[in-house]
């Protein structure tokens, strides 16, 4: 039976009654001892975290740049994707330097040249079906360097 201590001389019990403490006293040490030798088996916890961002320290923030510059001759790495997609193919376009206005824009240029949709991910961007020819061009027009494909 376990019990929960309100004051310092009345204990009320699981079961619905009151009773004094000193009738209360064994389980309560029961409870206590029991509680004395557990360990933790699973926690949500992340472990370290950044003082400075408080993110896990194993995916700082706060350690890289937010925003990278854009190089004059940027490198893309132009590749074809199926998996995990239902069949469909997509062009993917990776290697980008991190930087969310560049890759907005770039995707945008891509998608209305292609006619097709697609989408920005942290380091490139997708365009859906297999147009690698279209991008190839359209990314040697703009001043990148392309490999793969």
């Amino acid at each position: 039976m376990r019990s929960v201590r309100l004051q310092p001389d009345l204990t009320y019990s699981i079961l619905g009654s009151w009773r004094l403490a000193a009738d209360a006293a064994l389980i309560n040490d029961f409870d206590v001892h029991a509680r004395d030798n557990s360990r933790t088996v699973y926690s949500t916890g992340a472990g370290r975290t950044c003082p400075r961002c408080g993110w896990p320290a194993r995916d700082c923030k706060c350690s890289r740049p937010a925003e990278e510059a854009v190089p004059a001759r940027p490198v893309a790495k132009l590749r074809i994707e199926k998996k995990a997609r239902g069949g469909k193919t997509v062009t993917v376009v990776d290697g980008l330097p991190r930087n969310s206005a560049f890759l907005r824009d770039l995707s945008q240029e891509l998608k209305r040249a292609c006619g097709a949709g697609g989408s920005v991910f942290e380091t490139g961007v997708e365009v859906q079906g297999d147009m690698r020819e279209r991008v190839r061009a359209i990314l040697l027009e703009k001043g990148f360097i392309v490999k793969g494909g």
